[in-house]
């Protein structure tokens, strides 16, 4: 007769998220089992039954525990799992009746399906019961009453009973979980590694700046609170277990109730939640309710720059700040991330000096912009994302003024950064009488000026838009991402605006489909104004803005031409230079009629909602979709003034072949010439910074190169931009 389970030492598995097994063995040799080995994401050990259960109501940092009943080598197709699985005795396990679920994790040659691996296991345990005479038992992959856990990884199998059920880390309060949730084992893996278990026993504080939901605040507490994680969790995967032994648990469970009500009276350690958004600390605040710690936690409202230290510590208390900042997994998201990070360094000098700073994050790129020195690093994933948890000192002098005044932000730059500063200032100062007497509000501002900074950066009537030109495979990559960095700090600083109202792309070669890929779906779009026209901009979207910054000459010349002219824009884009040629100018008005053809739906309505903000007639002003050298092949009507800006290179999937302009300008001239009536004029322009215009085209055209002439001052430095010419026939030059 089997001797029971309550009174054996048994064999037991631990998962865990990656990076944690030696803390998790730790921590189970502290509630009394004996690690024997550690493995990829788990901890094997033993334990009798009263520890295991200690295991799942008290550890802070397993998945889950599983009662060890098979480890097989050899296992590596269907019929050796069915034969290794079914020679278990099931009737220990399994009441009669009861429901049963398997998570299969891994797979061999023979075996490539977690969903097929599942169904071999359940069917093995089905045979062996029906084999002693037990009824078949039904599925319930929700709430089974018994859950298996299988794992097949080079031939060996792992087989047992998940006594935990649920993932452990799941301790119930986190319904509202704000955003970036950090999971809750996780959590308590960071908070260890700082050192906060220590710390709370000599009585320091715990400080989080950017709470979110609040889970790191909240497991700190339930530690500083001696309340076991799960203690509110009403069911456990051994509770249908045919061998649960309810008043052993029931016993352990009164001992960690009376723990709990004793700390959370016996607790003197303050933590403190700081959030910029309501709904998070909203959410904070309900999860620290659920939880069972509510006094335990202060949360306010308050940004990175309003950082104060709280008014009941005085200057002599020390203790730990720790927080989970974004990480900017996309490169949109760096400019805010960049202040961001800059804003946690100085507001913990400024508050918190001599204190100890823990900041977890998947880019410690940004993690520099602390601008303190990380002592410690420790490696972990969140989820799919390689992180670390960077541990540092906060001076306890010489980082916070005698007037208690913050640092500047030009205080805190490095060298190259200050020289990029100075860059803008200058040409801040240069543009400065331009921009007043002609009233733009969108210019360039900057663009590659100096080789080690290599990015153009537009103003957008008081947004900016950055673009980074890929580095060439010389550059070493950590220095041009430093560069960047200091770049995204320093122009929020000099241009006076929020760091939320610059974006950042990445200019480079586009190949394939690549150039056509929408890089955001915010619909975040505003007007500007050039000239007469009002105009759509969309910074966050597109590669392009919508409103091609260089070509601001070029329209106001074609408005100044256009007065009654029939009028032919041709890879019109967002049609901005069709709105200018139809408004034309105050002493002589705009273009009769005008077509603009273009092969993109996105950028023909773009184009529609430009001329319904400018009020023009779409009867008199159409938009036509197609490709530009079919439809000249097929036109017939003449117009009196065409602009052909084609692409530089274009592979659209609705095109016929591919459109390369140096390749092909010598046709899109001769078609769009076709169309031109007598004594009209077709603007040329493309933007191949070393396009040469055919030589058969001079001979057979009039055509005056004057892009010297087509240059605003914010272009000025960079005259192979684009090529403009003015084509006539030879008989009306």
């Amino acid at each position: 007769m089997n001797e029971p389970f309550q009174h054996r030492t048994l064999t037991f598995l631990a998962t865990c998220p990656k990076g944690l097994e030696e803390l998790l063995a730790d921590e189970l040799r502290a509630l009394g089992a004996e690690p024997h080995k550690t493995t990829v994401a788990g901890v094997h050990f033993q334990a009798d039954l009263a520890a295991a259960y200690r295991a799942c109501l008290w550890s802070r940092l397993a998945n889950r525990i599983v009662l060890s009943l098979l480890r097989e080598e050899g296992i590596e197709r269907p019929e050796a799992l069915l034969l290794a699985v079914s020679g278990v005795d099931w009737t220990r396990h399994l009441r009669p009746g009861a429901t049963l679920a398997v998570d299969f994790h891994g797979r061999s040659e023979q075996i490539r399906h977690t969903r097929f691996g599942a169904q071999t296991v359940k069917d093995g345990v089905i045979d062996a019961l029906q084999a002693a005479g037990q009824a078949r038992p039904s599925v319930d992959l929700e709430r089974p009453d018994l859950r298996l856990y299988a794992h097949l990884h080079r031939g060996r199998l792992t087989l047992g009973v998940d006594l935990s059920g649920e993932s452990l880390h799941r301790r119930g309060y986190r319904r509202d979980v704000g955003h970036a949730p950090l999971k809750e084992n996780l959590a308590a893996a960071l908070l260890i590694r700082a050192g906060w278990p220590q710390r709370l026993r000599d009585g320091e504080a715990l400080v989080d700046p950017l709470c979110g939901a609040g889970t790191l605040l909240i497991e700190a507490a339930l530690m500083a609170a001696d309340m076991a994680p799960n203690l509110n969790r009403g069911r456990f995967g051994f509770h249908g277990w045919a061998q649960h032994d309810e008043a052993l648990w029931a016993e352990l469970k009164r001992e960690a109730e009376a723990r709990a009500s004793i700390g959370r009276k016996r607790c003197r350690n303050r933590l403190y939640g700081f959030d910029e958004s309501p709904p998070a600390l909203a959410a904070a605040k309900s999860n620290a309710m659920r939880a069972g710690i509510p006094a335990l936690i202060e949360f306010s409202g308050a940004s990175l720059n309003q950082l104060q230290r709280p008014a009941e510590l005085d200057d002599k208390t020390r203790g730990l700040i720790v927080t989970n900042p974004p990480y900017g997994e996309r490169l949109g998201e760096l400019p805010e991330l960049v202040t961001l990070y800059g804003a946690l360094g100085e507001g913990v000098r400024h508050a918190f000096p001599g204190w100890r700073l823990a900041v977890f994050t998947a880019n410690p790129d940004l993690g520099h912009r602390i601008g303190l020195r990380a002592d410690k690093q420790y490696s972990l994933r969140n989820g799919p994302l390689e992180a670390k948890l960077l541990l540092m000192d906060v001076p306890a002098t010489g980082e916070v003024r005698a007037t208690g005044e913050r640092e500047t932000p030009a205080a805190s730059r490095s060298e190259g950064a200050q020289m990029f500063a100075n860059r803008l200032e200058k040409n801040r100062k240069r543009l400065k009488k331009w921009l007043k007497q002609s009233g733009e509000t969108c210019y360039r501002l900057y663009d590659a000026d100096m080789p080690e900074y290599a990015l153009a950066v537009d103003v957008y009537d008081g947004r900016v838009h950055v673009q980074e030109y890929a580095p060439p495979r010389s550059i070493n990559p950590a220095q041009a991402q430093k560069r960047l960095y200091d770049a995204l700090q320093v122009i929020p600083e000099v241009l006076g605006v929020d760091a939320g109202q610059v974006v950042i792309k990445r200019r480079e070669k586009q190949s394939g489909k690549a150039q056509y890929v929408k890089q955001a779906a915010t619909g975040e779009r505003f007007q500007v104004r050039e000239g007469r026209a009002r105009l759509w901009v969309n910074l966050r979207d597109y590669l392009d803005t919508g409103l091609f910054l260089d070509h601001r000459p070029v329209r106001r010349m074609l408005a100044e031409m256009a007065p009654g002219k029939r009028f032919l824009n041709l890879f019109c884009y967002t049609a901005a230079a069709t709105v200018q040629a139809a408004l034309g100018t105050e002493e002589a008005g705009g273009t009769s009629d005008s077509v603009s053809v273009d092969l993109s739906n996105t950028y023909l309505e773009w184009a529609r909602d430009n001329f319904a903000l400018n009020g023009l007639d779409p009867a008199r002003h159409r938009v036509v979709r197609d490709d530009c050298l079919r439809w000249l092949e097929t036109a017939s009507a003449q117009f009196d003034l065409i602009f052909l800006d084609p692409p530089t290179f274009s592979n659209s999937k609705r095109m016929e072949g591919t459109l390369d302009v140096q390749r092909d300008h010598v046709r899109l001239v001769e078609l769009a010439m076709a169309r031109l009536a007598p004594g009209g004029i077709l603007v040329f322009s493309n933007n191949q910074r070393r396009f040469n215009i055919d030589a058969g085209l001079v001979e057979r055209f009039a055509i005056e190169d004057i892009s010297a002439r087509t240059f605003d001052p914010d272009f000025q430095r960079r005259p192979d931009i684009h090529h403009v010419f003015l084509i006539r026939h030879r008989e009306a030059a």
